[in-house]
């Protein structure tokens, strides 16, 4: 057992997963705790789906979701620092469909009734914007204002447009709010992915095997699983738990699309994402080739909606009050009541139960890829109380 980590106390990371599966709230979930480079517990438990009976096993491909948000973010830094995107760049300049974007604003009618009336913008969208989730762009299936009416009605999710499509449509909706103004998590990296096209001249999905997938060997790691004889690996939710909103439903992950969403369409197993992760960790680099220079890690996972830029949050501020975000992650600002959850930790999730964070105090992360959208941000906090109860407490 390394150093630091109690082997009583980690075992209730695994009780605690094993009485999940037990009563009925997942079917299964692999778990991954690496430390200084090495795992330190490193367990797959229960099945991948019920109906196939098939044990869980390290090689299980998961819905990723948002987790596909940081692989994106990603990609388009490594662009960055070839001095072909600017933080500071115009997206319009990229993407001519959003130079003439509106702001939706919400205003009493002559009958006293809400009503949307559209602004201009008080200044263009930035890739900043795109990455910190600040341009205005909003997703449809949580809130009730006629933006996100509009979005909703627009069915972005259930229609397989490609990036060029998916961009000339969302750019046709009005912004939920002048960007730079709000934090609004949405469809922000999903035309971060459209950018990375255009600027690479390359398929997200090309650029991203080419640039990143392939050199650090995240062989699983794709928009759809395009081999047949892999279905029997994906796992699956309880069958009455596959809701990600009132109007959709998770996706087949065999089924062929043409959206590569890079916000929310990857999927990959935990070892795929335990080596990107590590590499973040490692500040940039693994098994001695450099991805991202150290520099643009920290810049990353500093904090870029801080008090000083007067950013708001919205009412559901998916990070949370000890939070503040980054270029593509939450990064922990403050410590919550009872925990010991470090400053400078960054992580995000997926709709489907999927979570990691990165604790670069600890020389540490932590995977834990699961499908279940109604348990997910229980099981969430949960598990990381245990496991930092483990970890020299």
């Amino acid at each position: 057992m390394p150093a630091g980590f109690s082997r009583a106390k980690l075992q209730r990371v695994g009780d605690y997963i094993r009485n999940e599966i037990a009563t009925g709230k997942i079917p299964g979930a692999v778990v991954l705790i690496q430390r200084h480079g090495h795992p330190v517990y490193f367990e797959s438990f229960g099945l991948r789906d019920v109906e196939s009976r098939l044990p869980m096993t390290a090689d299980t491909i998961f819905r990723l979701y948002s987790m596909s948000k940081p692989i994106t973010s990603v990609a388009a830094m490594m662009l960055v620092e070839d001095g072909k995107l600017g933080l500071d760049d115009a997206v319009s300049r990229y993407l001519p469909a959003f130079a003439d974007v509106k702001v939706g604003v919400q205003k009493p009618d002559e009958n006293g009734k809400p009503a949307l009336a559209l602004e201009p913008v008080n200044r263009p969208i930035t890739i900043e914007d795109l990455l910190r989730h600040t341009s205005g762009l909003t997703y449809g299936f949580y809130g009730d204002s006629e933006v996100r009416r509009l979005y909703a009605e627009a069915d972005l999710f259930n229609r397989d447009t490609d990036n060029a499509e998916f961009v000339e449509r969302i750019a046709r909706l009005p912004l939920a709010e002048q960007p730079g103004t709000l934090w609004d998590y949405g469809h922000s990296t999903d035309v971060l992915g459209r950018v990375i096209e255009i600027v690479s001249g390359k398929s997200l999905f090309q650029f991203e095997k080419e640039r990143l997938l392939d050199p650090l060997g995240m062989t699983e790691t794709a928009f759809y699983v395009a081999d047949q004889a892999k279905r029997p690996r994906i796992a699956e939710p309880m069958p009455d738990d596959r809701s990600i909103s009132a109007v959709t439903s998770l996706r087949d992950p065999m089924m062929a699309r043409r959206w590569e969403s890079g916000g929310a369409g990857m999927v990959g197993t935990i070892c795929d994402y335990a080596r990107f992760a590590q590499m973040l960790l490692n500040g940039g680099t693994f098994e001695g080739r450099r991805y991202l220079k150290p520099e643009t890690i920290a810049l990353m996972t500093s904090d870029h909606i801080g008090p000083e830029t007067k950013i708001a949050r919205d009412y559901l501020y998916f990070p949370g009050a000890t939070s503040g975000f980054g270029l593509g992650f939450a990064v922990r600002t403050s410590t919550p009541p009872n925990t010991w959850w470090p400053l400078g930790e960054y992580r995000w999730d997926g709709v489907a139960g999927t979570f990691f964070f990165i604790d670069p105090k600890d020389g540490m992360f932590v995977i834990f890829m699961v499908q279940t959208p109604s348990q997910r941000g229980r099981i969430q906090l949960e598990l990381k109380t245990l496991i930092y109860q483990a970890l020299g407490n």
